[in-house]
């Protein structure tokens, strides 16, 4: 069982996307990052058995070696936070929004050329 101590001074970045996927990282205290496995990617049991806590569907899918209490998540765009599986009317319409912030973002930038 993880202390509840180190459990709570886990830090959990805000969410970010590209077209493909939704990001977010994990910054853990270096005393519990020590007893997690260094050199190859965790299962979703064994980064919920080391406390942390977030939705279904996330993938812990690259060490981050200059760090490595920061571990790095990922899940497809469109996945039921619930359920862990891409819904596909979810990953029509969040890749719809992240191809709009896009244009928007391009447009502003044309605009201030």
């Amino acid at each position: 069982m993880v202390n509840s101590d180190l459990i709570s001074r886990i830090e959990y970045s805000e969410k970010y996307n590209d077209e493909n996927y939704e990001y977010r990282h994990v910054i853990m205290p270096k005393e519990l990052a020590k007893t997690l496995p260094r050199s190859t990617l965790m299962s979703e049991q064994e980064w919920r058995n080391a406390g942390i806590q977030m939705s279904r569907g996330w993938q812990h899918f690259m060490i981050h070696r200059p760090e490595r209490h920061i571990f790095l998540f990922r899940r497809p765009l469109g996945t039921d936070p619930l359920s862990g599986k891409v819904d596909p009317e979810l990953e029509r319409s969040a890749k719809d929004q992240y191809m709009n912030y896009l244009q928007d973002n391009t447009n502003l930038e044309n605009e201030m050329k």
